[in-house]
């Protein structure tokens, strides 16, 4: 069998991160108003265009930087277990804990200092229960939001990484070794971190192991999928073949306007993504106003008063 390995490859690394919020106004007031995100794209599941499809990110949305949520207005809560992805970390500047500590203090936000693999974070979840880490890693980012509540010397720069929670977990390990561009590094107990060899914004990948726990229910405060950087169609066609041949089958290539996706579940179970970096997110807005319209898929686009009118407002 031959794989095609990518550790280190340019573009390899976190492209985004989907999740489920269940109160589309609460999950705009944390991510824009506490953690300081810009809300780069507003517009629909494009699977379900009675849902908003939420973005944030930085000021221009790099890969990276994409926090995404399907709004399903009062869903249940999904249970954690294996099978998913259940903490996702934020990296800030190596010197803004103290400031991150007082802002969420000030606002009355319960958070806890901790720890791993010699850095040191704040863990914290949002009002759905995602588990969040703010990690100190890495200089400021020359692309943050300057108008956000945050101000751009602290802020968010980026993915850190994501912890899954699997069963058995070298199914796991090939398919982030072998196809997505990381490998193992570091080890402490029943965690394993893989990284892309570079210090840069969604460069980590812990996997838990726990074969003792039940299968996750997907619901409000759950992580949806992981989506990983491809830096064109071909180099997502040959992710795609590698998957193959380590019989993981993959959806069609579909076309989400701002990136081109391809979707499997890995052998642990959780749902992976392989994203394009283009087009981006100004590809239907300018930089300057990303995030302040509804945006439409063209197969939409004749229905927008229905859909405008059907969708909870968020506002």
């Amino acid at each position: 069998m031959t794989t095609t390995t990518r550790s280190g490859a340019e573009g390899a690394g976190i492209h985004h991160i989907t999740a489920i919020t269940g109160d589309g106004r609460a999950n705009i007031r944390f991510y824009r108003d506490v953690l300081g995100l810009r809300l780069v794209k507003r517009t629909v599941n494009f699977d379900d265009p009675t849902a908003h499809h939420l973005y944030f990110g930085d000021a221009t949305g790099k890969p990276g930087t994409i926090l995404t949520f399907f709004a399903w207005a009062g869903a249940h809560r999904g249970k954690p277990g294996t099978g998913e992805a259940q903490t996702i970390a934020f990296r800030v500047p190596e010197a803004s804990l103290d400031w991150w500590r007082t802002h969420l203090g000030e606002l009355g936000i319960p958070f806890a200092a901790e720890r791993r693999f010699g850095e040191e974070l704040v863990a914290l979840t949002d009002p759905d229960g995602i588990c969040l880490e703010l990690v100190a890693a890495g200089p400021s980012d020359p692309d943050a939001w300057v108008d956000s509540a945050v101000p751009p010397v602290h802020a968010v720069t980026g993915f850190h990484g994501v912890t899954l929670h699997v069963g058995p977990g070298e199914g796991t390990a090939r398919v982030l070794s072998d196809v997505l561009g990381f490998a193992g590094t570091k080890e402490d107990g029943d965690r394993r971190r893989f990284s892309t060899g570079s210090d840069t914004v969604g460069g980590h990948v812990d996997v838990v192991v726990d074969a003792k726990r039940v299968p996750s229910s997907m619901g409000a405060g759950s992580i949806h999928h992981v989506a990983f950087r491809a830096a064109d169609d071909a180099a997502q066609a040959a992710m795609a073949e590698a998957l193959q041949e380590m019989r993981v089958g993959t959806t069609e290539q579909k076309d989400r306007t701002y990136f081109r996706s391809i979707y499997f579940r890995e052998p642990g179970g959780v749902i992976f993504e392989i994203a394009t970096d283009a087009p981006g997110f100004a590809i239907d807005e300018s930089v300057e106003t990303l995030g302040t319209a509804l945006k439409l898929p063209p197969q939409y686009e004749a229905y927008r008063g229905k859909i405008e009118a059907a969708l909870p407002d968020i506002d």
